[in-house]
């Protein structure tokens, strides 16, 4: 079983062509940045996402490294998902850019329920945050409640066999090829129907 110590999320991988890699991601600063963005005092955004004042103070002033539980209340307190806590830092883009990312390459990312691995983490100012997850659930009571963020997602199966549940719609099951394309505003889950955990690619806008 995989497990599910915190990733780190804060180094970008060099990408195939050897070129340095982007600046990681000032998480407290970002944090920060999206309290304030939303008008929130500090014990507004830690009463949001269930956290203590002082740890909450501690995140932002990078005094503390937050645990992956930490990140996931701060992410569902603040109505984004965990991955849109680490997007690159906005510059100005390049024209005619690329970013290759191998097989079995990506920021790794496991979770209780997922085992997320970032693709082309390199790129800076992205619109759009593309993932590949080996889907671990096998049931709705494996987790806390409905995801649910900003944006728009597009989901495409790999391999195996899921079953996507959405607050507003019935559960579909898919299989190898099937894709969805929903508001991520609404809640959903997915869990994997197969015997071994099903892969899927997430490609989530950051808009």
């Amino acid at each position: 079983m995989a497990s599910h110590s915190d990733p780190s999320l804060l180094k970008i991988a060099r990408n195939g062509s050897g070129t340095e890699p982007a600046q990681p991601v000032d998480l407290s600063a970002r944090v920060r940045d999206l309290r304030k963005a939303r008008g929130w005092t500090l014990e507004q955004a830690a009463k949001a996402a269930g956290l203590a004042r002082s740890t909450l103070s501690k995140i932002e002033n990078g005094q503390m490294s937050p645990t992956y539980d930490a990140l996931k209340k701060l992410a569902q307190g603040l109505e984004i998902s965990v991955p849109q806590l680490f997007p690159p830092p906005a510059r100005p883009s390049a024209s005619g850019r690329m970013a290759l990312t191998r097989a079995d390459e990506g920021m790794a990312q496991p979770t209780p329920t997922y085992d997320h691995r970032l693709l082309a983490a390199q790129l800076t100012a992205k619109k759009m945050l593309p993932y590949q997850a080996r889907i671990r659930a096998r049931d709705m009571s494996d987790f806390d409640g409905w995801v649910r963020h900003g944006g728009e997602e597009f989901l495409y199966v790999l391999t195996g066999e899921i079953r996507l549940f959405t607050e507003f719609y019935a559960p579909v099951d898919m299989k190898r090829g099937d894709s969805a394309y929903y508001d991520a505003s609404m809640g959903h889950n997915v869990i994997s129907l197969s015997r071994e955990d099903a892969q899927i690619l997430w490609v989530t806008s950051l808009d």
